[in-house]
């Protein structure tokens, strides 16, 4: 039950927060996205340097 409170809250929250602030909004899509990108070029640069 919790869980669930939880959940559409948070889609409540994001639904607000896209319609509200669209600018914040991208922002913070561009800082998540560029960090998974790093993480992900931090593990591709071990593996080629483990096989190299």
């Amino acid at each position: 039950m919790v869980k669930k409170i939880l959940v559409w809250g948070g889609i409540a929250f994001l639904i607000f927060f896209v319609a509200f602030r669209p600018d914040s909004a991208a922002n913070v899509v561009k800082s998540l996205g560029s960090t998974i990108m790093d993480i992900a070029q931090g593990f591709g640069d071990f593996f080629s340097s483990l096989v190299a």
